[in-house]
């Protein structure tokens, strides 16, 4: 599979840019656009369509810099208990900041932020006074009522009409958030019924990337999605609404569903009598979702995607034994795996990093007593492993190895010499008091770049770090902070056999 594409970005791009000009074209020349699922950094998608760029969506706003204002939305119950995200580790107020960083870095600059549900937290009132004193503004919307059912109470003054009205100048508003249930729909219905009230007529439309409702329910992809939101419970279904009214099967996800009947009712009395705007009649019309128009080797993308449900697997399975997810996500993994008939040693560095630690035991080597295996899958097909010892973790060594073959350094070379190894094991067990004097993967990385300095051969080696990004790979135990945090930098596709690298409790 390394290598091989299933996507198009250029025919995406001009799909979806196409589709949003035509739904604002109809929407009274004003619409405010749901973005659902990541802007930017979308490793997911990136991963089930090979292909994809991760930041393609970045791509499509640059085309549209000068017809868009954008709005983040994040909501103030998720400042207050330091909600994280899970692919970078770091909480939603945090990715709030890096993700306006981000889009300044590619030109695009936002309009606002809106702390949704706020009553009052103080942690999303120090986040609101961080962002106004760096000149950034902040509108509050407030709970209401009620809310979703209360038609009444929610398309009123007491509802929509208490929110903080945000002031726009373009044709197109795109809502985003650094995470799902942060108020992205809510505040676009907020602002629906403000400028309806203003006499201005405006209009609404959604861009999620998953579902893809235009390929079978069970298609690999969409199932890869199911995997993906299994923590909060998702599950795809075909359009009943959509069925019912134009005979064509496509699919969208439960909460969309669920939830449209009470929407349309919302949308319906904001618009009031409106002719002009557009009603819709089904959860996929209210769509401009085109990802599934970009797909050019369907073959690529279904094994792309099984492969994406293992990784899911390993990941919640992890997740489970850390005491953050429940059994029943795990359970609901293995059943979707089992529909498409996946196993888990389809992964094939999976097996592979198995029998490395199963050999070091053999050998009798480790270290204190529990054998780390690792294996990592180059984009050219080949597998090298790596194992722990008294000197380095498995990924360590893993990543030690793996560079070495891209530089076409001999086995016997030693990257790091054993005097700098020595060296910052005294370091951590005489001076920083550490349990653990072997190195991890991050203080490993250190010591290559100092080492680069003055030798040449590890410079090369060096070079090599970067062609790791994307590269598979798996550890037969759950990797410490340090081993973490440097292959995360590394961009590598990491999965675990969620077992414990250390008797230990506490493992810095």
């Amino acid at each position: 599979m390394n290598g091989k594409l299933g996507f198009d970005n250029d025919k995406y791009l001009k799909e979806q840019t196409a589709a949003i000009l035509d739904r604002v074209k109809k929407c009274g020349n004003k619409l405010y656009l749901e973005f659902g699922g990541k802007l930017c950094f979308d490793y997911h998608a990136a991963r089930v369509l090979p292909g994809y760029d991760p930041n393609v969506k970045i791509r499509l706003l640059q085309q549209l810099k000068d017809k868009l204002d954008i709005v983040l939305c994040i909501y103030a119950g998720d400042i207050e208990k330091g909600r994280v995200r899970g692919d970078f580790g770091i909480t939603y107020d945090a990715a709030t900041f890096k993700l306006i960083d981000d889009l300044r870095k590619w030109g695009l600059d936002i309009l606002a932020v809106v702390i949704t549900r706020f009553t009052g937290q103080s942690a999303a009132a120090i986040f609101k006074n961080k962002l106004e004193h760096r000149g950034v503004k902040v509108y509050l919307h407030y709970p209401i009522e009620g809310y979703p059912s209360n038609v009444d109470q929610i398309v009123s003054d007491s509802g929509f009409g208490k929110n903080d009205y945000i002031e726009t100048k373009n044709p197109i508003v795109v809502v985003t958030a650094p995470g799902p249930g942060s108020g992205k729909l809510a505040t676009c219905l907020s602002q629906l019924y403000q400028e309806h009230r203003r006499g201005k007529n405006v209009g609404y439309a959604k861009f999620e990337t998953f579902p893809i409702w235009s390929i079978p329910l069970k298609h690999p992809v969409n199932v890869a999605y199911e995997a993906a939101t299994a923590d909060i419970q998702d599950f795809n279904l075909v359009d009943p609404f959509h069925l019912n009214k134009y005979k064509e099967t496509a699919i969208n996800y439960n909460r969309d569903v669920e939830s449209f009947p009470i929407l349309k009712l919302v949308l319906n009395k904001i618009f009031e009598k409106n002719v002009d705007l557009p009603m819709y009649n089904s959860p996929t019309d209210m769509g401009v979702n085109r990802a599934g128009f970009g797909i050019v080797d369907d073959k690529v993308v279904q094994e792309a995607a099984k492969q994406e449900l293992i990784r899911r697997y390993f990941r919640y399975n992890t997740e489970y034994v850390l005491g953050i997810e429940r059994k029943e996500t795990v359970d609901r993994v293995l059943m979707l795996m089992e529909e498409l008939g996946v196993k888990l040693t389809d992964r094939q560095v999976v097996e592979v990093a198995r029998n490395t630690a199963l050999e070091a035991e053999a050998k009798g080597k480790g270290h204190a007593g529990i054998y780390c295996g690792a294996a990592i899958e180059l984009k050219d097909g080949r597998i090298i492993t790596g194992k722990n010892s008294g000197l380095m973790h498995a990924a360590s060594s893993l990543i030690l190895n793996a560079i070495k073959v891209l530089a076409h350094i001999p086995d016997e070379i030693l990257l790091l010499s054993p005097n700098v190894i020595s060296q910052i094991a005294k370091l951590k067990e005489g001076i920083l008091n550490t349990e653990s004097e072997s190195l991890d993967l991050e203080e490993t990385l250190i010591a290559l770049s100092i080492s680069a300095a003055t030798n040449h051969t590890v410079e090369l080696a060096m070079k090599k770090l970067k062609d790791l990004n994307s590269c598979e790979v798996h550890m037969t135990h759950i990797p410490t902070p340090g081993d973490e945090v440097g292959l995360k930098r590394l961009g590598v596709n990491l999965t675990n056999d969620g077992k414990f690298s250390s008797r230990n409790l506490f493992v810095t």
